[in-house]
């Protein structure tokens, strides 16, 4: 008796069958399966931490303008409810030291030399942590968030002096204009 015969009588037909099925699937799964990604930096390098807002509905247009920019797989990503208002408001005081030393070590594991902060208006968040009167017209809106953000720029530049610090204000539309530069 030799390979398949002896399979076949000792295991029965069923379980064989069973097994090559199973085989198969496993193959399939297999080569459908994304590769695993590259521990490997890309050849430009890594150039920035992003912090963004947990809104949903900012979560695809944020990375979208990241893509813009060029920097898809290029840069370290990290949500925080408000974005810069959740790194420096005293509302969420608990949450700073957990950004702050998140930042330095994409700083050391990623040798980035940057942060990219994009708040957005409608922020709930940015309601909750300074009042409901601080989105009420767009004006104050947008003179919130350059409180916000100037205070995360001196911040940041205290804690990493030459660091790049870039701060945006993205609109409902996605469109995004600089605060502060």
């Amino acid at each position: 008796m030799h390979g398949l015969e002896w399979v076949a009588r000792n295991v029965g037909r069923r379980r064989l069958l069973a097994l090559g099925a199973g085989a198969l699937g496993l193959g399939a799964l297999a080569k459908a399966a994304p590769s695993s990604a590259t521990t490997d930096p890309p050849p430009e390098g890594y150039e920035a931490l992003l912090l963004m807002c947990i809104d949903p509905r900012f979560v695809h247009p944020t990375n979208q303008y990241m893509e813009q920019r060029g920097l898809i797989d290029r840069y370290s990503q990290f949500a925080l409810a408000g974005a810069a208002a959740g790194a420096v408001s005293q509302h969420w005081a608990v949450w700073h030291n957990t950004f702050w030393d998140n930042l330095a070590a994409s700083m050391e594991l990623h040798s980035i030399n940057g942060v990219i902060v994009v708040n957005h208006r409608d922020c709930g968040a940015v309601q909750i942590a300074y009042g409901d009167d601080v989105i009420s017209t767009p004006e104050r809106e947008t003179a919130t968030h350059e409180r916000i953000l100037g205070t995360f720029r001196q911040e940041a530049l205290r804690r990493h002096p030459g660091i790049d610090v870039e701060t945006w204000l993205m609109a409902l539309d996605g469109s995004v204009q600089p605060i502060g530069r």
